[in-house]
């Protein structure tokens, strides 16, 4: 298959997989939400709940099966992977704009993923992400006639990485964590170590103040990671 072909193929599987998710949610929001989503969250089934947890960690095995097989160089394989997630990421929103007219805006919140723990913030901040994903995985993968792919990163461009990416995530599951955090320590006696636990208070939380300090912060690592690989791609 011509390179071209297999990029539209694959792009065409995360817009669609985009669609399938927002599906999902218009589903959920009919029965939780019929008067349109807000914090806090409404009390689910345990069942119903768990089911969303799996459903969310098949999702992300089927992204990452598509970039495993779109490529044979490891590194090849991890940038289609950031390229999938990111489409069906951006495109999850948009469609979630047409079906239901939702986020009102970028800053809206949102819960973003529950697994370890819940991640929200505004719709702004993964659609940041997903660009820089984006961008990452074009600089990895564009070779210019003759030149030699890349195959393999700098320690430092993967310190960049991986210490951005778990600041972001941080800044994500801050604001819940703190919550959690003041709650045992205000009702010290309660247990808060299960699973129904965790979900009985999620549906107290309402996200208070996005760390954006945090975030800026691993987005910027993130970008300098991409100079560095662009950066070295010229001088070969």
């Amino acid at each position: 298959m011509k390179p071209s072909s297999k990029t539209i193929w694959i792009i065409l599987f995360a817009i669609a997989m985009g669609y399938l998710e927002s599906s999902v949610v218009v589903y959920l929001r009919e029965l939780y939400y019929p008067d349109g989503f807000n914090f806090p969250l409404k009390a689910m089934a345990q069942d119903v709940a768990v089911t969303e947890l799996f459903r969310e960690a098949a999702t992300l095995i089927m992204l990452l099966a598509v970039g495993v097989l779109a490529a044979e160089y490891r590194l090849h394989r991890f940038a289609w992977f950031l390229v999938v997630f990111s489409v069906w990421d951006i495109f999850y929103y948009i469609f979630l704009k047409v079906l239901v007219g939702w986020p009102d805006s970028l800053l809206t919140n949102d819960i973003l993923f529950l697994l370890p723990s819940m991640w929200t913030g505004p719709v702004i901040a993964p659609v940041i992400n997903s660009i820089t994903m984006i961008l990452l995985a074009i600089v990895i993968l564009n070779n210019k006639k003759g030149s030699k792919p890349v195959v393999s990163l700098s320690k430092m461009v993967w310190t960049l990485l991986i210490t951005g990416s778990v600041i972001i995530l941080f800044a994500y599951m801050k604001d819940f964590a703190t919550y959690v955090i003041e709650y045992r320590r205000s009702l010290p006696s309660i247990k808060m170590n299960t699973e129904q636990s965790l979900l009985i208070l999620s549906t107290r939380f309402t996200p208070r103040a996005f760390d954006w300090l945090l975030f800026c912060l691993g987005v910027l690592m993130h970008f300098t990671a991409i100079f560095l690989i662009f950066m070295k791609k010229q001088k070969d």
